[in-house]
Order: structure tokens, then sequence, then C-alpha cells
């Protein structure tokens, strides 16, 4: 017989609790459950017992409707999700999944809402607090399932600003950056996002270290984060959060304007991450002149022109 789970020890057992008797109602077992949900039956077995990765947004959707649950399973994942997450960040999670604009800085990494499943596996993994590989796998799932919201109905308006050092700290090594660069740069032409870069050569400036952001609600009200590596602190006080904001437009303010930092970001993917079969600009010149020259060709003038061939005197 399978242990009991009291709903009250985790969000996780009482979702799984919820899910055990909705399914009991519906006279259906974990099984055909899982058929209907497109998973294997152990997988609603896992969660009933509030064991294994949390589930995501999608399955407790399809959870929910096929056991007419009436949204009672949709209204309980976000505290589900948020315990993937450490005590001091779910706060803001809240918070951000219902801003109407989200501004953020980061001078160490890329927001997790515009990382890749790889870039974000790395980073995460490197977490004091993280116990083992499935709470790695759950938290890079939570944290990608945060990113839906970005391209939804009620999407908000997403403004990052990156230091120069995130496109060049080679998190995860060359083929990982590839990705998220690449990403970075998709996302980036949703009318939603901008994405503006601070060059190293603005020098000093008055940002904290690690990551800042402000979040307007929707009334309008704002609450500012900051977050180092290990710790994070949520302020909701007016005349602090006035401050962290100024801070926040002073840096959009010595950033590079959105297309001028897209460039940027290209620069960096070709010459610090472009894959080996994938020659540079100079290596494609090099390669281009000596095939004009085994063809008996015209070289290429430093500047792109064409130098003519002297003819031979008579």
């Amino acid at each position: 017989m399978a242990k009991a789970i009291d709903p009250q020890s985790s969000m996780a057992a009482l979702f799984g609790s919820r899910l055990r008797k909705l399914r009991d109602a519906a006279g259906l077992t974990q099984t055909e459950v899982g058929a209907l949900a497109h998973v294997v039956g152990s997988r609603i077995a896992q969660l009933e017992r509030a064991t294994g990765a949390k589930p995501t947004l999608e399955l407790t959707r399809v959870l929910d409707r096929e056991l007419v649950a009436d949204e009672l399973l949709i209204d309980l994942w976000p505290y589900v999700y948020r315990e993937a997450f450490p005590d001091w960040s779910q706060a803001f999670i809240a918070y951000s999944a219902r801003a109407r604009v989200i501004r953020q800085y980061s001078s160490h990494a890329v927001p997790g809402l515009l990382q890749t499943p790889e870039y974000a596996r790395v980073l995460l993994s490197m977490g004091h607090s993280l116990r083992d590989a499935e709470h790695l796998e759950e938290r890079v799932a939570a944290r990608l399932d945060r990113q839906v919201r970005l391209t939804g109905p009620d999407r908000p308006e997403l403004w990052v600003a990156l230091d120069e050092a995130v496109l060049r700290r080679p998190v995860g090594g060359a083929a990982v950056m590839r990705g998220q660069l690449e990403r970075l740069l998709r996302m980036a032409e949703e009318p939603n996002i901008t994405v503006q870069v601070l060059p190293f050569d603005q020098g000093a400036h008055g940002a904290p270290a690690g990551s800042l952001s402000v979040l307007v609600m929707p009334d309008g009200t704002e609450i500012a984060y900051t977050e180092g590596a290990h710790h994070g602190q949520l302020t909701e006080e007016p005349e602090e959060v006035e401050q962290f904001s100024l801070t926040y437009h002073q840096l959009t303010a010595m950033a590079l304007p959105p297309l001028m930092s897209l460039d940027l970001i290209r620069s960096v993917l070709e010459a610090d991450y472009r894959a080996a079969s994938i020659p540079s600009r100079s290596d494609r010149r090099r390669l281009a002149q000596q095939q004009l020259q085994q063809r008996g060709g015209r070289r290429l003038r430093a500047g792109g022109g064409r130098i003519p061939r002297r003819r031979p005197r008579p």
C-alpha cells in the first residue's frame, strides 16, 4: 500500500491529494488518467504521492480539464511551482507573474525569463540550496514555465539591460553560449521585449552587484527586487523603490540603444562563440582571395575593391 501523504506537508502534497480525490470521484485509474493527459500512469502516481518532478502548467491544465476540476488544480499550481525555488525568491516570482512591466538589469547572467534550457541548467546546478538531480530538473522546468507568459495573451512588457560581461562569460561553454545569444536575438524581435547592453567602456556605475528588477503591477505600484549569488531582497517601500527605479533608468541611459545592442550581441556571437565549422569574416575573406588567385582571378583590396592584374610589358 502506498504511504499516506500529509496534504499539509507541502503544496505539492496538497496538489497530489486533490488530484487523487478528483481521480477517485471520476472512477478512473492512474493509468487511465495518464492516457487522457498523454503521460504514463506512473507519472500520475508520482504527482499523487508528491514525488518526482512537479507538474508543468500544461500538464496541470490538461488534468484540470479532463477531471472537471473547475480550475482547482490550476489555482494550486503557482504555489506548487514556487516551492522549487528558494524561499527568498518566491515572493518575487509571485509578483512578476502578475506584473504588467518587468525591468531587469543583470551584471552576471542572462535573466531567467530569457534563458535557454541548457543555460538555465548550468546556472541552477551551482545553487547551494540544490538537493539532487531531480530537484535541478524541477527548477529548470519551473524556470521554463515562467517564460510562457512572455508570448501569452497577458504578456508583460519586458525591458532587459545586460552588462557586457554577461555576453562574454562562457557559461557552459561555446555551444551553450551560442544557443543563448541566438535566443536573445530571437526574443528581442518580439514587440514586447527590449534588450540593451551596457558596454565595458562606460566604466563604473551605481548598480548593485548581481541583478536588479523593478516591477510595475497592474494597479501602477512598483516593487523592486535585488539578488546576489545566494540571497535576494524584495522592496515595497515607495521611497526605496523610487531609488532603485532611478538607478535602473540611469543604467539604460548609459547602455547602448537597442539596435546597437543587438549588433554587439551578434558581434560577440561571431567572434567568441562561432561554431568550428563556420569561418569568421576574416577567414572567409582570406579563403575568397585564395580561390581567386588559384583561378587566376583578381586579389581583393583591403577596402573590398579589386586590384587588376598587371599585364606583362612588351
